[in-house]
């Protein structure tokens, strides 16, 4: 049990600092051409972030570990909505701009319902499967989530700053490497060692993927926003959440439908329902109390139902 345990570690691990070599070095690199760093956060910062859960979730898929790759995307959006969420508003009540409230945070919504809907497949009766196609649509919409963020930035004259680099070519390539090594190595170690831990103790891949593997691949978004809320920093605190978990639904499930087509168990519909209420708990939260705030009684109304809901899944599975 103990040497899963340490492989599993030794993933997340590689997971999360691939990330950040593959971040470093992409970043490096395109600043070398000249790129701009609203281009270069929009893409390589963003898909940085969210590359523990892409790994994961295609290496899932490919097994045909399809428990694992829905548990970790809706383990995560959850994670992120209720724990980071509600840690960030505790640590400090979180300010939410106009278009957050009226258009991310409803995008968000209309994403998980939109999952809801077609992996339950309530037009073809006993499929419950995310086919390529609905990976398509997921691919489209999310190319359409970028052009409004592009849009967004530039009619507010923002600029997404990044780091300035000045590597040699040898040091952007190897961090390159170094980081897509990593994130292979660690999406392999946790999906192997997680299905392991699973059947040592005798529960299913959802509940690993739920809480394991969801909160370990979320650590870059936890790690963002709190800093970011100790720095009174709202706006990423808040716009890391959110993006994030429409990126999680339409690029991640996106690309791993399109891999291969990925069979839904109904369980996951109680999930769906935590997450679509989170976030309709969220947008609720703009207009009670202070508007447009996330205070801290709301974000510990948000801790709670994440940790009830957990304490009442895994006590399920004794």
């Amino acid at each position: 049990m103990l040497i899963p345990i340490l492989w599993l570690t030794l993933g997340l691990l590689l997971l999360i600092k691939g990330a950040d070599w593959l971040v470093d070095g992409a970043t490096a690199l395109a600043k070398k051409f000249n790129i701009s760093d609203l281009a270069i956060g929009l893409t390589i910062v963003a898909f940085g972030t969210s590359a523990p859960e892409l790994v994961v979730n295609v290496m899932g898929s490919i097994e045909g570990h399809h428990e694992i790759v829905f548990a970790n995307i809706i383990g995560s959006n959850n994670f992120n909505l209720l724990v980071i969420l509600g840690i960030s508003g505790l640590i400090t009540p979180l300010v939410v701009q106009s278009s957050t409230v009226w258009k991310e945070i409803p995008l968000s919504l209309f994403a998980a319902i939109l999952l809801f809907f077609l992996a339950n497949d309530f037009w073809a009766p006993d499929t419950f499967t995310v086919s390529r196609m609905d990976g398509a649509v997921f691919l489209l919409l999310f190319a359409g989530f970028l052009f409004y963020v592009y849009k967004q930035l530039s009619s507010d004259s923002a600029e997404v700053e990044a780091p300035e680099k000045s590597y040699s070519q040898l040091k952007i390539w190897s961090f390159i490497t170094l980081g897509l090594t990593g994130l292979v190595l660690g999406g392999r170690f946790v999906v192997n060692n997680a299905i392991e831990i699973a059947t040592i103790l005798g529960v299913s891949e959802k509940i690993i993927g739920l809480t394991i593997i969801a909160a370990g691949t979320s650590l870059p978004e936890l790690a963002t926003s709190i800093v970011a809320a100790m720095q009174k920093n709202v706006d990423i605190a808040v716009g890391n959440i959110v993006g994030s978990n429409i990126f999680n639904i339409f690029l991640i499930l996106g690309v791993s439908s399109l891999v291969k087509p990925i069979h839904y168990n109904q369980s996951f519909n109680s999930e769906m329902y935590l997450l679509g209420g989170g976030t309709l708990l969220l947008f609720i939260g703009m207009f009670t109390g202070q508007k447009k705030k996330l205070d801290r009684w709301e974000a510990a109304l948000l801790l709670i139902l994440f940790w009830g809901y957990t304490g009442y899944l895994v006590a399920g599975e004794l």
